[in-house]
């Protein structure tokens, strides 16, 4: 057989072995869950992206909503890796050992919003200390939020200030549902502190009230990314996949990502840690 039939003829039988192997397993997607605002802004869609053309992973959104949402599906194993804000919710979960020792991975920003008219003028204020001066001193209606996120800033707003809330800044949060604050304190002509990316996107119905005060980074809280504990239904392959992901997101890779994507639709909605 002359060498040509000879190349051609082990190429034909090599090929012939390859079509009959199994074809390779694609690596499973790493399974995500995050709070809903990160999905409403459009910054995890698109850090997703990124990190998955960085880290070779196929990333999969598993849910995205409240942390009533989120947490179970973290705690029940369909979700690998949890991006939500550092709560009791979070910590519960590391205590009872469904998630791994947490880690900070980037924050959003909560503001002020308030009536149109502005009748304490924090539209000026310095920062959201100057803001709650202000009211205090127009003994300008407040509603206490009862998101704990957002009563924890403003408690710790008047303890850096040593000030105290007057009987006319505890106004009563009365509606049904805490998506309703702004309608609530549009009834009572009053301000309220809430996270800036639900008003913004329209989970939150303004009313008619408006952002008058933002850009204060002591009213920024924590977002936490939490991998399995030893009691998550993950086994090793899932963890390992759920953690590069981590680690890419808290490289400088990572946050120069999130940093890159921090504008997008008139933000920033989402800062990362050295911000």
């Amino acid at each position: 057989m002359r060498p040509a039939r000879v190349r051609r003829a082990a190429l034909a039988a090599l090929l012939g072995l390859l079509a009959l192997a199994p074809a390779v397993a694609a690596e499973p997607p790493v399974r995500v869950a995050v709070v809903g605002g990160l999905v409403l802004s459009g910054i995890w869609p698109a850090l997703a992206e990124q990190a998955a053309q960085a880290t070779g992973l196929t990333i999969e959104t598993v849910a995205a909503a409240p942390k009533e949402g989120v947490v179970p599906a973290f705690r029940n194993g369909d979700a690998d890796l949890l991006l939500m804000h550092g709560s009791d919710e979070t910590y519960a979960l590391q205590a009872a050992g469904h998630a791994a020792p947490l880690r900070a991975w980037a924050k959003n920003e909560h503001v002020f919003a308030g009536p149109p008219d502005d009748p304490a003028d924090i539209a000026h204020a310095r920062d959201g200390t100057d803001a709650l001066r202000r009211i205090l001193a127009a003994d300008a209606p407040m509603i206490g939020f009862r998101d704990p996120g957002s009563f924890t800033i403003v408690a710790g707003l008047l303890r850096a200030a040593g000030l105290r809330l007057g009987a006319n800044q505890m106004r009563f949060d009365d509606h049904e549902s805490p998506q309703g604050i702004l309608k609530a304190a549009a009834t009572q002509h009053a301000y309220v502190v809430v996270g800036h990316i639900p008003v913004a996107f329209g989970k939150m119905p303004d009313a008619g009230l408006r952002v008058l005060f933002r850009g204060d980074p002591r009213m920024r809280r924590v977002y936490v990314a939490a991998e399995p504990g030893p009691r998550h239904p993950a086994d090793p392959e899932r963890r390992a996949r759920a953690h590069r992901l981590a680690e890419y997101l808290l490289s400088p890779a990572g946050q120069q990502a999130l940093a890159g994507l921090a504008a997008q639709r008139d933000g920033p909605w989402v800062f990362g840690l050295e911000e």
